[in-house]
């Protein structure tokens, strides 16, 4: 696979936080972390919330697919949308009606009126805002840091949501058991100031905005054209859509294995999300550092995911879970850090935005299936079982990979004008803007 990765490139600087140089993603780094931190405790509340009104890992699967079905439908679309749009102006509203969501969970549960149909209208109404907000957020990223920073300011994002990963499960727990859930959903609604607040600050004369794509018949076609024919964007993307589908559904998976295979309750599930959060932190700044891009790197880091999940599932007690779990938190976002700068760097600019909601549907979009799936494979077996499928997937992704781009097969050549990660583009100074 050497002909085919670029593992070996290297931004122009390899310190660990040189993203953070930049004010304007020094700004919106700090606004996410405040916000996710809130995410990870609704997250945890939720899938407690559903358990505890339902007593069913099938009903905590369909929660989990409703909120990513739209996803799945609508992100090819959010893709299109967020090419042709000021993606700025675009995730400021966004981020300001995921507030309102939240805030409204958080009233229906503090006064004991929460039903779980109103859990399922929520869901869906989050699933559409993120099918329109996470194509302009990632790809927002490059136009803050250029191409130089984009490896290290992806890691140090998903860094960022690994670290809030480890924080808010942890409090969301001791909240859930202290002073109840809803709690937990009114402290991420007001946490949604703090990611407002840091766009709303944003310097525009230092961005490096891409020319917005003119509106035409046949756009998200096209999107889908140039993804298939280019080997750097199509590979990773067949490799999240499998471990997407089986092995990210921690949500279904892991308060189940809490709660009957080791009988414990909400401040356990809270400590092996928040173990694999801390893995993820950690190995994340590692991963920052060595600003590996490539198929070949995306292959070592899903061997590593599916290895030490499946530890996890078959571990023997609580304190070989936590201890697998930081290891799988590494392996996890080394894979998608690794993954996503891959396509961005791949993919040319006019396109940024497609490819991206391409990736969100494989990684968030395939939830709608494996959610159910993973939940109904626990109901008819046990929660190690469906934790290992996932295992599984991560293995079988890394030898698809391999056997794709195996010396001697041919594969598809990518279209006129694109940018491979070994030689990306030199993008233009930022334009000052007038006063």
């Amino acid at each position: 696979m050497s002909g085919t990765s670029s593992s070996a490139a290297r931004p122009s600087t390899t310190s660990t936080f040189s993203s953070l140089r930049i004010p304007n993603y020094r700004r919106y780094f700090t606004g996410q972390g405040i916000s996710l931190v809130g995410t990870w405790m609704q997250m945890t509340a939720q899938a407690w919330l559903v358990l505890t009104l339902t007593h069913s890992p099938t009903a905590l699967g369909l929660v989990t697919a409703l909120q990513t079905l739209p996803v799945l439908l609508l992100g090819p679309y959010g893709g299109v949308i967020a090419d042709r749009s000021d993606k700025l102006r675009l995730m400021t509203v966004l981020q300001a009606i995921m507030g309102v969501q939240a805030l409204l969970l958080g009233l229906l549960t503090v006064f004991h009126v929460v039903r779980f149909w109103e859990i399922c209208v929520l869901a869906v109404f989050l699933g559409v805002n993120n099918a329109f907000e996470n194509s302009p957020r990632q790809s927002f990223i490059r136009e803050m840091v250029g191409v130089d920073q984009l490896r290290n300011a992806i890691t140090l994002n998903s860094v960022t949501v690994n670290a809030a990963r480890a924080v808010g499960p942890g409090i969301g727990g001791l909240l859930i058991a202290g002073v109840g859930v809803g709690i937990c959903f009114l402290l991420n609604a007001a946490s949604f100031v703090a990611v407002v607040a840091s766009l709303l600050l944003m310097d525009r004369g230092q961005l490096r905005p891409s020319p917005p794509a003119p509106r035409a018949k046949g756009q998200l076609r096209e999107g889908l054209r140039y993804a298939m024919q280019t080997r750097q964007i199509i590979v990773p993307l067949g490799m999240m859509g499998l471990v997407g589908l089986l092995a990210y559904e921690f949500q279904v998976s892991l308060p189940v294995l809490a709660q009957r295979t080791f009988h414990g309750g909400s401040e356990v599930y809270g400590f092996m999300t928040a173990s694999m959060g801390v893995g993820a932190a950690v190995g994340g700044l590692i991963t920052a550092r060595l600003a590996r891009t490539g198929i070949r790197s995306m292959v070592l880091a899903s061997l590593g995911f599916g290895v030490t999940i499946l530890l996890t599932a078959y571990a023997p007690n609580l304190w070989v879970v936590y201890v697998a779990m930081l290891f799988a938190g590494w392996a996890s976002v080394s894979f998608i850090s690794i993954g996503n700068s891959t396509i961005q760097l791949a993919a040319r600019p006019e396109m940024r935005g497609r490819v991206i909601s391409l990736w969100q549907v494989a990684f968030q979009g395939t939830t709608p299936i494996g959610g159910p799936l993973v939940g109904w494979i626990i109901a008819v077996s046990d929660p190690r079982t469906g934790l290992a499928v996932g295992g599984v997937a991560c293995l079988v992704a890394a030898l698809g990979a391999v056997l794709y781009v195996r010396p001697g097969r041919s594969t598809p050549t990518a279209p006129p004008g694109s940018t491979p990660p070994t030689a990306p583009t030199v993008e233009q100074p930022p334009v000052q803007q007038p006063g």
